[in-house]
Order: C-alpha cells, then structure tokens, then sequence
C-alpha cells in the first residue's frame, strides 16, 4: 500500500472528463451514469455536477445521499469515491462552479429550469497506479 495525499491525487486526476457517479436507487440497487468532471478544475476532495431536477439521479440522491464516484484516468490510474451528496438549485452557488461547456448540455446556462447541483463531500478515495494502489480518508 502507497501512502498517496489528496494532492497527489488530484495532480493525477487532471484532465480527466468523465466521472461515473453510482447512487442506491429506491429498489436498492445501484444506478450509474456518466457525468462532466471538468479536468481542469483541481480537486480538493468535493465535486461539482450538474442534472436536471427531474431525472432519477436527484431522487436517489434525495432518499440515500450515499454516493460513488468512479474515475479512469492515464497511465493505469483509477479511482474510486464514496461520499455524501447534497442537491442545490441555488444560482449563486451554480455560478460559481459553472464552465462553459457545461451550455452544450444546458442551453439556457444556469438559467435553464429545473438545474440542479449535485455536490458530492468525498469521505473515502481508494486508488490504483499500475502497482501502486491505496486509499485516503477525507
């Protein structure tokens, strides 16, 4: 076992796009969707994504806040997240985690109704490089 920080993580998880964020649905299985990471934004253990407040993912979320979130990465790099999520659809907090391509998907940016945030408060990362592999509690 690595003894990898948060840091170290988060250099590694620059540039990847795509999170699978996994909710517990109500018949108790789980349900995973792709979601927009945004590469660029460095992580510091809390992620930001951004859904319709209709969809399944937000009443999951509503009835167990226990989420995962799974990365794939470079060179062999893996990791996976167990958190709390939390929902908002306040606009202030919407623009201040808000990119530009994120308007593909909403085209009315965070004016688009029914936009939700999903905040996910990671608890738990447990990683693989190649042969080195190890978890962090957050």
């Amino acid at each position: 076992m690595s003894d990898k920080t948060l840091k170290d993580l988060a250099e590694q998880m620059r540039g990847i796009d795509i999170a699978m964020l996994s909710t517990i649905t109500e018949g108790g299985y789980i349900a995973g969707r792709p979601m927009s990471n945004n590469g660029e934004v460095d992580y510091d253990g809390t992620s930001y994504y951004f859904t319709d407040g209709d969809t399944r993912t937000v009443s999951d979320i509503r009835r167990e806040p226990k989420v995962a979130l799974a990365f794939q990465g470079k060179d062999a790099f893996s990791l996976a997240v167990e958190g709390q999520a939390s929902l908002s659809q306040d606009k202030g907090e919407m623009q201040a985690h808000w990119t530009p391509e994120l308007d593909r998907w909403f085209r009315q940016g965070i004016d688009t109704p029914g936009l939700t945030m999903i905040t996910v408060v990671a608890e738990r990362a447990h990683y693989w490089a190649g042969q080195d592999e190890g978890e962090v509690t957050l």
